[in-house]
This record gives structure tokens, C-alpha cells and sequence, in this order.
């Protein structure tokens, strides 16, 4: 109710400030390079990377640098990863539950997925996200049957520079409705880790966002990868030995 007010009340400085946004913003395009194939030696691994801009390295020139790269950069050395990379900027979580659907039931022993921002910039209630969500969910176990699935979270949306208040304020509200219902879904299952986007965390660390202000910089997608790859070992560092 709380959230339904604020956006009611705020809605006259929300067009303006929206408008302003967007029109000043710079419009980064998604990372170049190869989004499938096979690298490294070792044990055999499977990912599977689903997402939004951030998914599709928006705020880096390649995907080296962007998160595809660098989690194969930390996997290539203990394991031989087949990858796919399906992420495309501006995907709300409906549009990649629907692009999801149309891809050919394979399986993954990964599944990382990063979506949220653009149902946040769409005032997506919290409420209906997560039924959303838990499409999108479903649908991944059902079509690729992964080991783990590795959740991450909505960025807290009232750090981002390029966002004036109230705006930003707005929309770290909406982010941290998101989040809290993402976590009481995923808490009682241990195929699915959250991953926090530690924006905060990043700036204490003197971390810059990219040129955008919306989007992660090399730096920021290194840092994501070693966690995401963290819960990748301990998951399956048992069957290296």
C-alpha cells in the first residue's frame, strides 16, 4: 500500500524526471562477441546466462569484459564450459520468460539469470513480478533441469547516478519490494542462490558504474562474476576431487 501511494504521489515528478532521464542518458549498446560455444579443461559444465542489458554486457565494448567473459575467465582453468549467453537490453521479465520459451529444451547444470531493472522502470508491482518470476523459474527447470540456479538480485535502483530523487528513491523502494519477495520464494530450495548486486559494497571499493550511469563497468562484472562462480565451486567442487 505504502509503495501504491508513493508512486501515486509522486507520479507529476516521475514524468518529468523520467523524460529528463532518457533524454540525457546515453544509450550504451549491448557487448560484441561470441555468445556460445566451448572453452577451458576439466570437468564438463554447462551455463546458461538469462537475462537483460546487464546480462548482455551493456557498459563494456566486449563480452570479454562484460559478465559472460569474466565468469569464463574464473571457470576455463578447472572446467570445460559449454555456454550460451540469451540477453537482450530492455527485456522486461515477461519478455525473457517469453524468448526462455521458445529456446530448445537442453540441459544445463547452470542457470544464471539477471532481470528485474526493467520491470522496475515499468512500475511492475512487486506483487505481480513475482508471480512472473516464478513463471520464469518454472519454466527453467522444466526446459534445461539445472543443478543450480543462480538468482541475481534487482540492483538497488536508488544508487544508480544517473537517477535524480525522487526517482531514484522510488525506484530503490520498488528494487527492495522485489528483492525481499525473490528471497522468501527461493529460500527453502537449495537448487537456488541468491546473488546480491552490492552496489554499495562496489562503491566503497571506489568502483565506478559505466559511462551511462545505469549499467556495470568491467570492474563491477569481474566482482559479480567471482561471486557467481564462487557458488559454482562449492556446488560442484565435490565431484573434482
Amino acid at each position: 500500500m505504502f509503495l501504491k501511494f508513493s508512486t501515486l504521489v509522486l507520479v507529476p515528478a516521475l514524468l518529468i524526471q523520467g523524460y529528463r532521464v532518457k533524454k540525457n542518458t546515453p544509450r550504451l549498446p549491448e557487448a560484441k562477441g561470441i555468445r556460445h560455444g566451448v572453452l577451458g579443461n576439466g570437468q564438463a559444465l554447462s551455463v546458461l546466462i538469462l537475462g537483460d542489458s546487464a546480462a548482455a554486457g551493456v557498459g563494456v565494448e566486449n563480452q570479454q569484459q562484460a559478465l559472460l567473459g569474466s565468469i569464463l575467465n574464473e571457470l576455463c582453468t578447472d572446467f570445460e564450459v559449454t555456454y550460451l549467453l540469451e540477453a537482450r537490453t530492455g527485456d522486461t521479465t515477461l519478455q525473457v520468460l517469453e524468448r526462455t520459451q521458445q529456446l530448445p529444451n537442453q540441459k544445463f547444470d547452470v542457470v544464471i539469470t539477471s532481470v528485474g531493472v526493467n520491470d522496475v522502470t515499468k512500475l511492475r508491482s512487486p506483487k505481480k513480478w513475482i508471480q512472473q518470476q516464478k513463471q520464469f523459474y518454472a519454466t527453467i527447470e522444466s526446459k534445461f533441469a539445472p543443478q543450480l540456479i543462480l538468482v541475481t538480485g534487482v540492483p538497488p535502483m536508488n544508487l544508480f547516478p544517473a537517477l535524480p530523487n525522487p526517482l531514484a528513491w522510488l525506484f530503490g523502494q520498488y528494487s527492495g519490494a522485489m528483492n525481499k519477495k525473490l528471497a522468501q520464494f527461493i529460500e527453502n530450495n537449495e537448487k537456488y542462490k541468491l546473488i546480491h548486486f552490492d552496489l554499495a559494497h562496489f562503491n566503497t571499493l571506489n568502483l565506478q558504474m559505466a559511462s551511462d550511469g545505469f549499467h556495470p563497468s568491467q570492474d563491477i562484472y569481474q566482482l559479480w562474476a567471482k561471486e557467481v562462480t564462487s557458488r559454482i565451486f562449492t556446488k560442484f567442487k565435490s565431484a573434482m576431487c
